[in-house]
């Protein structure tokens, strides 16, 4: 998705979260991407929807910034909207981290096999998927909402080892975390 005025240097976010500690596992800086078309009844961000909303931000600035931060970081996560509309634009941003040391997780609505689709027609999709580490499919489903699932909003979402699944050509899913 074009984002009107956002030129191929930067990156339309809703916000950022410097320090959580619930969008995955450790301590964590979480990109908020502008812009999702799934529209979940009693989504957490619904104010991350409309693709004209949000910040325009110089991707090479967060690099910038990750990079004086990354002490004290785990990893970073990439949710929204859906950061897979803005797939060109993360795929800097995670390749830095990875190169700071840093795990990158992210959330989407869309589901795996979605991407795998989506992958065979958009080479972008596909290289978004080979750089990050675990993704959160699914679309929110509130009516499946219960506080007993860590890393993910309701039970239909799954938490996905995107690098093993790559690897082995199959679906490997993670259901259970390191304390």
């Amino acid at each position: 998705m074009k984002y009107i005025g956002v030129k191929d240097d930067q990156i339309m976010l809703a916000g950022i979260s410097e320090q959580s500690l619930v969008n995955g596992p450790g301590l964590r800086k979480v990109y908020f991407s502008q812009g999702c078309n799934h529209h979940c009844k009693n989504c957490f961000n619904p104010e991350t929807w409309q693709f004209g909303g949000g910040k325009i931000i110089s991707i090479k600035t967060l690099i910038k910034t990750l990079k004086e931060e990354r002490g004290y970081l785990d990893g970073i996560t990439f949710s929204g909207g859906d950061p897979v509309e803005q797939a060109d634009k993360f795929i800097p941003i995670a390749k830095a981290a990875h190169g700071m040391g840093l795990n990158i997780w992210s959330w989407t609505g869309y589901t795996w096999e979605e991407l795998m689709n989506k992958a065979k027609k958009e080479k972008v999709i596909k290289e978004y998927l080979e750089n990050i580490d675990v993704l959160v499919d699914g679309r929110y489903d509130y009516k499946l909402h219960t506080e007993e699932y860590k890393y993910r909003g309701s039970s239909n979402q799954r938490i996905i080892d995107v690098v093993a699944s790559l690897k082995n050509k199959e679906l490997v899913v993670i259901t259970k975390f390191n304390p």
